[in-house]
């Protein structure tokens, strides 16, 4: 029974701390990039899903290597630290609704924040970015346009945010 009870804490414990990790990390974010608008992985999940709403110009600021592990369907990879002018984006208008997302929304935000520098009027970053979609079971695709429930961890101490069964090994 004491054991039981231990356990329960140990979860309830490592779900607090997980909560508070997002927690900074969402405040810091939005300090560092005031101008940058959130969008909930909710809300564009519904957005993606509405066949009558024009679909978003998705684009991944991480590498090469985690985008192939997994992205979300559509999403264009862009560099991450790339300006806008070398970011090879398609032909679009600058009021042409864009979300950007990252691992946690970090890199993200720093590339959102140059488009709307750059003029495009209607930008927004993922909230949580993939690992708060992959958390959530929302849909990935790999290199190969297959479904996946796994998420490149970025690394051993931000993968910690990405639950264990999502995160991919490598």
């Amino acid at each position: 029974m004491l054991l039981a009870v231990l356990a329960v804490l140990a979860l309830t414990a490592a779900s607090a701390f997980a909560d508070w990790q997002w927690w900074i990390i969402e405040r810091k974010i939005r300090a560092d990039f005031p101008r940058v608008h959130p969008i909930s992985t909710s809300d564009l999940a519904t957005w993606l899903a509405d066949p009558r709403r024009a679909r978003p110009l998705l684009l991944d600021v991480r590498s090469a290597s985690e985008f192939s592990v997994s992205h979300i369907e559509g999403a264009q990879r862009v560099e991450p630290g790339s300006a806008v002018t070398n970011a090879k984006l398609p032909e679009v208008g600058k009021s042409t609704p864009i979300v950007t997302y990252c691992s946690v929304g970090y890199r993200s935000s720093a590339f959102a924040e140059k488009l709307r520098a750059a003029g495009f009027t209607k930008v927004q970053n993922l909230d949580g970015s993939l690992f708060r979609w992959a958390n959530e079971n929302r849909p990935l695709v790999n290199a190969r346009g297959e479904l996946t429930d796994k998420a490149h961890p970025y690394n051993s101490f931000w993968g910690r945010l990405l639950h264990s069964e999502h995160r991919a090994k490598l």
